[in-house]
């Protein structure tokens, strides 16, 4: 008798392909150890792959703005810095909820440190550089540097005396 594993009717999610690869290569994997995927294509359990904030980042005229989303986080738990033209947002966020009711507990614990670095222009005043933190968005505000005018220069062109022989 064979022991065969349980996988549940996906019932109404979106065919994926690679799920289908992975039946395929299941068997070869319980034979040789080990996974036919290159690991590289693999999906990383998430407890491997952390907590990553989503972020936006736009232009005004103006300045350049980051966005961050931090849920949870408080401010002291996080670190801006920036080093030539990259902008890095760095933070460990410890969140921690309990309910405890007569017939009814509950406790979840979220950790996980992050850090994203974003390429910014070559354009932007470090110096003039601004973070706010509020209802969990980190917002960073980049100013541009003044541009420099071009300075127009005018040619002035020689000219040549000329002489009486020809």
């Amino acid at each position: 008798m064979a022991i065969e594993r349980w996988r549940p009717s996906r019932g109404l999610s979106p065919w994926n392909p690679f799920s289908e690869l992975d039946e395929i290569t299941r068997p070869f994997e319980d034979i040789f150890g080990r996974s036919g995927w290159p690991t590289t294509w693999r999906r990383a359990p998430a407890a491997e792959l952390g907590w990553v904030p989503s972020i936006e980042v736009f232009e005004k005229e103006d300045k350049f703005v980051v966005r961050a989303e931090l849920p949870g986080m408080k401010e002291d738990d996080i670190d801006i810095s920036v080093v030539g033209d990259t902008l890095t947002l760095r933070g460990e966020r410890k969140a921690e909820s309990e309910v405890k009711e007569e017939d009814y507990y509950c406790c979840e614990r979220s950790y996980g440190s992050f850090s994203r670095s974003i390429t910014v222009s070559s354009n932007v005043d470090a110096k003039k550089i601004e973070a706010s933190y509020e209802d969990g968005v980190l917002e960073v505000t980049l100013p541009k540097v003044a541009e420099v005018k071009p300075k127009k220069i005018t040619v002035s062109a020689k000219k040549k005396e000329k002489t009486g022989n020809k």
